[in-house]
Parts: C-alpha cells; structure tokens; sequence
C-alpha cells in the first residue's frame, strides 16, 4: 500500500500566517502538522508516500525532505491549480501505479492510529473506506449517509442536513477510484470532488465501507482549531522536565524544553513546549503555550499561544492569550509618555485590545 499526502491549498482562513507559509508548516507542539500526519502514516506501516504540493512546494520540501529520516521513501507531485481532491488523486496515478492507497489531508490532525482502519479495509474486501466523525454542525464538511457497515450516500457541504457524520480527509481506495473519477464532472465550485467520485463508484456497484474516527480529530482551518489541536497534543505529550539552574524561576506541568534554553525569573507552567535558544525573563509562561526557536520573551505574561521562531514579546502590560504570533514577529511596550500604540498590520490580520 501507498500513501497520498495532500498539501495544497491556499490557507485563506489563517492569514496573514499563510501568506508566507504554507498551513501544513503552522507548528503544533512546535512540530509542523503535516510532519504529524506523515508521522502517523509511517506508524501504519505505509513507507511510500505521495505529496501533492502547489506553489510552495519548494518550502514542503524543504521541511519534509526524502522521508530518510522515517526511512520512508517521499515522491513530490505538483498541482498547478487547486482543482479539487480527485484531481489531486487523478495526477497522482502515475505513483499510484495500481496500487491500494492511503489518502490523507496533510493540515488534519486526530489522535489515533490507522492500522485498524486499513486491516478492516483488507477485512472486508471493499473499493473504498473513509474514516466518519460525528459533529454538531455537519454542513461545513462532506458528509455521509450510512446504514450498517455501509455507506448509502455522500454530499459535499449539503444545504439541509442529511446526516452528523462527516468525512475527516482519511480515506483508502483501491483502483477503481481512477475510473469513477473519470466519470466525474467538476462540481458548481469548479472543483473534482472526492466525493462525487466515490458517490460514482457506488452507482457502479462498488462496495463502499468505514470506520469512525476513535479519539479526538481536528481540521485545522482557522485559527482556534489551530490553537484547540495543539491543546490536545500537549495533553498527550509525555513529560521531559528539565534542570533549570535559575533559583528564582519555577516549573511545572508536563514540558518539553530545548537546547540552550535562558529561563530567569519566570514562571512556566505545563504542559509547554520551549524550542532551542530562547530566551525567558521576567515573565509567566502558562499552560498550552508552544515557544518556537529563538523567541525572545521578557516581562510579559503569556498562556495558550503558538509563538513562531525568532519573536518577540517585550513589556506587554497585558496577558497574551488565545494567540497564533508569526516569524520574527515584534510585540512591545514603551513605558513612556504618550502612552500611545503604534502597528505594522499585515492584510488580513486580527487585533483584540
């Protein structure tokens, strides 16, 4: 079996974060997502994987490299356009070469294994599987309509509510896929939709099962699923306290903290991450808080945060929380007559005073 890792996509819902990267790289527990979903495809035994890039294919690669480190074997194929999932799965073939595969979006994150999902897939001599999740409020996804062990029918983002079980981005095929997808006509967005492909192979007689997502699973599209998803990995992190020699500063919780790593005077409380050379004074570092290589933090109050390599956070009088704070980003308070403030706003960005 083959794996195809799809990283497409233009990540509008997390500008201006992606204006200068792309979504699969945005760190969760200071690991990029979609080195989390390679990870998982690695553990599941599948150590031939397909990724499909667009117009950043040169930072994915960059970041991903050959999978040498996975011992796994990483091909690049590149889509020009995003014209939907099938047409991602369609210029695939030639890596396909026949073989059953592994599909998955590379910036959806869920805690658990594949193995099962794919022995069942094998169990039950089927065209196709997907993994289903049950939501509150189905309509933003493709969704299933499902009797048994079955599948009935799917729907992209259907208008009137047909069912709470959703696609999560997991699927496995055989095949066959290729010829429904040949029979797919692109839909009102102007996009190949998977699931009108395997709605196409159900109308072809195809057996069509799946299985539900066990665990929790995040699509990572705006920035609070962002910041929920890396709550959840922090809560499964295991814990590496470290000796830190500064007297005056105290840590607790569940942590993960680099090389050369200054904490002085400060407070840090689990569970956290800290990357190599940072540097902490002065300040509390609560807990769900990811600090990236670099970063710089000093007098400032800081909880629930994904801060990205080389900022820096210098005299806010305010706790910062809930927040996605960019690559060399600068955030400062000047203690000092007119108390005034004064941005360099990015397009797209989001301020809350």
């Amino acid at each position: 079996m083959k794996a195809l890792v799809l990283s497409g996509g233009t990540g509008t819902r997390l500008r201006p974060l992606t204006y200068t990267s792309p979504k699969q790289l945005i760190p969760l527990a200071n690991k990029p997502i979609i080195i989390h979903v390679i990870e998982k495809v690695v553990q599941a035994g599948i150590h031939d994987i397909g990724i499909i890039v667009g117009d950043s294919q040169e930072e994915i690669k960059k970041e991903v490299g050959d999978g040498g480190r996975w011992h796994a074997k990483i091909s690049y194929i590149y889509q020009s356009l995003p014209l939907g999932l099938a047409h991602a799965v369609k210029i695939a073939a030639p890596f396909i070469d026949g073989n059953d595969f592994l599909m998955i979006l590379g910036d959806n994150i869920f805690s658990m294994e594949l193995s099962e999902f794919i022995g069942n897939f094998y169990l039950r001599r089927v065209n196709t599987s997907v993994l289903l999740h049950q939501v509150d409020k189905p309509a933003q996804f493709g969704v299933a309509v499902v009797e048994n062990d079955r599948i009935l029918k799917l729907v992209e983002k259907p208008k009137e509510f047909i069912s709470d079980l959703i696609l999560t981005g997991v699927y496995l095929f055989d095949k066959s896929i290729f010829a429904a997808i040949d029979q797919t006509v692109p839909s009102a967005r102007g996009e190949l939709e998977i699931t009108d492909a395997i709605q196409n192979q159900l109308q072809q007689g195809g057996k069509i099962t799946y299985d539900l997502i066990k665990g929790w699973w995040k699509d990572t599209g705006n920035e609070q699923d962002i910041l929920d998803a890396n709550r959840r990995i922090l809560d499964d992190m295991e814990n590496e306290m470290p000796e830190i020699s500064d007297a005056n500063s105290v840590l607790a919780g569940k942590l993960r903290i680099g090389k050369n790593v200054a904490i002085s005077n400060s407070t840090i409380m689990g569970p956290a991450v800290i990357d190599e050379g940072s540097v902490i004074t002065n300040s509390f570092v609560g807990p769900y808080t990811c600090i990236g290589k670099g970063v710089k933090i000093q007098n400032c109050e800081v909880e629930n945060c994904i801060i990205l390599y080389g900022a820096q956070l210098d005299n806010v009088r305010k706790r910062i929380s809930n927040s996605l704070i960019g690559k060399n980003a600068v955030i400062k308070s000047f203690n000092k007559r007119p108390f005034s403030s004064a941005f360099v706003v990015a397009d797209d960005s989001k301020i809350h005073l």
